[in-house]
């Protein structure tokens, strides 16, 4: 597939899928060699003494202010706050830049007499969601037409989303492959989420399990292989509307679809390209193309752990020869997501394949120069992780 070679005008109708397969190739993957990384930090709020007590949103609003960063603050539609961080040159350009903005933001909720849950999910409350839009009921509408998990997903899951360059044209491949193989053994190591609304749900991460729940013609896998830019031209085309915004009216578009389906005049009228930028926001992957590579399988983490899972996947795309390296020794665990999001640690496969892959990032990070109290941070955060996963049998990588 070859991208476009020459400037869209957004606002033009798209006659053809040719057209828009073109247009995703062109903007979804900005290749080049890696020059920075940024992050989404998406955190639940709840009272402290109170945590089932519902949060008043315009409270929270109301004592917000910037941040030292200038990194942005958003809310889910359940109230989740989320942070966008700039991208930043280095891990210890980030580290320090995205902690100053937590803890201003910290500071900032705790006015509103609320506190950071880090956790994947809400351990207290029901979903109830705060926050209306037309997108979010179209949303809603949406996912109610499979099961309640996009209810749970919306209103009460928190995700820490890496945001890592997609890298030289000759490593896009095996960069887009490793993001994916890699998944289950980081989902279960960074698993954070078993208790979901009061009740422990047996799964170590009920997070992604609700995103299991969901359409994955919308949320699932983008399939592999030579081609990431054709795979996920196939993959957003063919994915349901979740919405189409009209002036003054409800978004909610009948069942089935799919976005191939309008340029075919199934809603009567053509979508423009600026349609086509706004369908592929509303897909929900497990690793995202948006120019850069926006991983979305991690659980939030509590504090400042946010690092680690973000230098763990950094230093394992660092290069060439790492990524090959780290390929070989997810192979055993790559596929196994449903394993990942169950049992955590605790599953075999993942087992067996997690400490050399986690040996592997930490020499890498060394290599690469990561400030030795940065990578102590690192090291003890994933080793509370194996603690927590094998209180009797652990043993320190």
């Amino acid at each position: 597939m070859q991208p476009l070679a020459h400037a869209i005008d957004v606002g033009a109708e798209i006659g053809r899928i040719e057209d828009a397969e073109g247009y995703i190739a062109s903007i979804c993957f900005k290749t080049g060699p890696p020059d920075s990384i940024g992050v989404e930090v998406e955190h639940i709020l709840h009272h402290p003494g109170h945590p089932a007590q519902p949060i008043d949103l315009e409270a929270v609003t109301a004592a917000l202010a910037p941040l030292p960063h200038a990194g942005g603050v958003s809310f889910g539609p359940g109230g989740q706050i989320s942070l966008a961080a700039r991208p930043q040159p280095s891990l210890a350009r980030l580290h320090a830049t995205v902690n100053a903005d937590l803890d201003r933001l910290g500071e900032l909720v705790a006015a509103a007499d609320l506190r950071i849950a880090g956790t994947g999910i809400d351990p207290h409350r029901a979903p109830r969601r705060l926050v209306s839009s037309r997108r979010y009921h179209a949303m809603a509408a949406s996912f109610a037409r499979r099961s309640g998990d996009g209810r749970a997903m919306m209103c009460s899951t928190a995700g820490l989303r890496p945001i890592l360059d997609a890298g030289p044209p000759g490593q896009l491949a095996a960069r887009w492959a490793a993001a994916h193989e890699l998944g289950p053994t980081l989902l279960a190591l960074f698993a954070n989420s078993p208790v979901f609304a009061g009740r422990d749900t047996g799964w170590a991460s009920a997070r992604m399990r609700t995103w299991y729940g969901i359409d994955p013609a919308r949320a699932g896998i983008v399939p592999t292989g030579p081609d990431p830019a054709a795979a996920w031209a196939r993959y957003a085309l063919r994915a349901p509307l979740l919405c189409v915004r009209r002036p003054g009216i409800s978004w909610t578009v009948p069942p089935g679809i799919t976005f191939a389906d309008w340029i075919g005049g199934a809603l009567g009228g053509r979508p423009t390209y600026d349609d086509l930028d706004y369908h592929l926001g509303t897909l929900f992957p497990l690793v995202r193309p948006q120019g850069r590579l926006q991983v979305r399988y991690l659980d939030a983490q509590p504090g400042g752990d946010w690092f680690a899972p973000v230098a763990v996947l950094c230093a394992l795309l660092s290069d060439g020869p790492t990524i090959d390296a780290a390929r070989d020794l997810a192979a055993p665990a790559a596929g196994r997501w449903i394993e990942a999001a169950r049992y955590g640690l605790t599953d075999e496969v993942i087992a067996a394949t997690a400490p050399p892959l986690l040996d592997l990032a930490l020499r890498v990070l060394a290599r690469d120069g990561l400030p030795a109290p940065l990578l102590d941070e690192v090291g003890t955060v994933i080793e509370r992780r194996f603690r927590r996963a094998w209180p009797h049998l652990y043993h320190p990588l």
